[in-house]
């Protein structure tokens, strides 16, 4: 029977597509692909697995929206580069294949403004949850699928940006593909 328990590091890709509300009313729908790395480790209890895992991603995630914002300008953009979370695990594990649910905090970076600039950026924090499936394909490397929800909370815009007082929510919903090395160290 396969161990879950260890440490582990790995590589990881995916889509990310979401939504950007501005306190005007504006709407952009930002997406967008991301690549990172993630490093982790389980504890597994019978069939149970609990775990906690770090990850961080550069993403190209940008969205624009000409007709319908409310921004000063030719219209909103909302973008970001990196994306990072650190959430906890717990699961189901049925031999070499794991089923699992997550959550925990989220760091990115949130740009907004006006097409093309300029913009207001800021790092965020907000949470993130999701699910996913792992299985082990070799005796200590995994594969997995995973879903996430980030939400972003509020960036606090200014004159330069998106409008003076006007503030933009950033939700995203993440699908991405990643591979593990497990390290029989615990």
């Amino acid at each position: 029977m396969f161990s879950w328990t260890g440490i582990y590091v790995g590589i990881n890709g995916g889509d990310s597509f979401g939504t950007a509300n501005d306190s005007l009313g504006g709407q952009v729908s930002p997406s967008g692909f991301l690549v990172g790395g993630q490093v982790g480790g389980n504890y597994q209890i019978g069939q149970f697995v609990i775990g906690l895992e770090g990850d961080a991603d550069w993403t190209n995630r940008d969205g624009t929206n000409a007709t319908t914002c409310n921004s000063p300008g030719p219209g909103c953009e909302t973008k970001g580069t990196w994306l990072a979370t650190v959430r906890g695990r717990a699961g189901y594990a049925w031999d070499r294949i794991l089923f699992y649910g997550t959550g925990g905090a989220a760091f990115g970076n949130v740009q907004a403004g006006n097409i093309g600039g300029p913009f207001d950026s800021a790092t965020q924090t907000g949470w993130a949850a999701g699910v996913g499936i792992e299985g082990a394909f070799a005796p200590n490397w995994t594969a997995r699928v995973e879903y996430l929800y980030v939400d972003l909370g509020n960036l606090s815009c200014t004159a330069a940006g998106c409008g003076a007082g006007t503030t933009v929510n950033l939700t995203q919903n993440i699908i991405r593909a990643g591979i593990n090395y497990k390290f029989n160290w615990w």
